[in-house]
């Protein structure tokens, strides 16, 4: 089973999730588990197809998206990456995948909200079938947010080595894990 974190970082908090993503899909057995930042994939030629950087993404089972929350959306660089899959959607290349999303932003809120529902309505444009967080709040700051569409976390004004706080990166690695069991389960009941 193959899973993809494709996301965009501004200033290095939602890597750090990201890679707290990554730590917990990776904990379910058979899941291979790729992280890929977004800037660094080549837009479409000509021809708007994509070049075999974007591989990964199409060979995925799942592909769980993150980047910040800026302006009450997904980050320009997010929605570039977004809007070179057109030729993917074209052919409905990623439909019956796996999606699911996360997101960072300095405020509590920071309508974040919003961020994940452009990522929900990206996934479904695709015909890709979404993941929601499935994590309770719990004493100790789990879910801190109260995110259910997907994972939300709070980064201060602070490095990334010190924000989000260890509780959002617990709540990252439940919510990797919870998207890699689906996972498992939907390709299971493909075979």
């Amino acid at each position: 089973m193959k899973i993809v974190v494709a996301y965009q970082s501004g200033f290095g908090h939602t890597a750090a999730v990201a890679r707290s993503v990554v730590e917990g899909a990776k904990s379910v057995p058979g899941a291979e588990v790729t992280l890929i930042d977004v800037d660094t994939l080549p837009g479409p030629g000509p021809d708007r197809a994509l070049p075999d950087a974007w591989m990964p993404l199409n060979e995925a089972d799942a592909i769980i998206f993150g980047c910040p929350t800026y302006m009450g959306t997904v980050s320009a660089g997010f929605k570039r990456f977004m809007d070179h899959t057109g030729a993917l959607w074209f052919t409905q290349a990623w439909k019956d995948k796996m999606a699911a999303g996360f997101t960072n932003a300095a405020g509590l809120s920071g309508d974040k909200l919003n961020t994940l529902v452009a990522m929900s309505l990206f996934a479904a444009q695709h015909s890709m079938v979404w993941v929601s967080q499935g994590v309770f709040m719990e004493e100790g700051g789990i879910n801190r947010m109260g995110a259910w569409l997907g994972l939300m976390t709070q980064a201060d004004n602070a490095p990334p080595e010190q924000t989000p706080p260890p509780e959002d990166h617990e709540t990252a690695r439940r919510f990797g894990r919870r998207v890699a069991e689906a996972t498992a389960r939907w390709v299971r009941g493909r075979a």
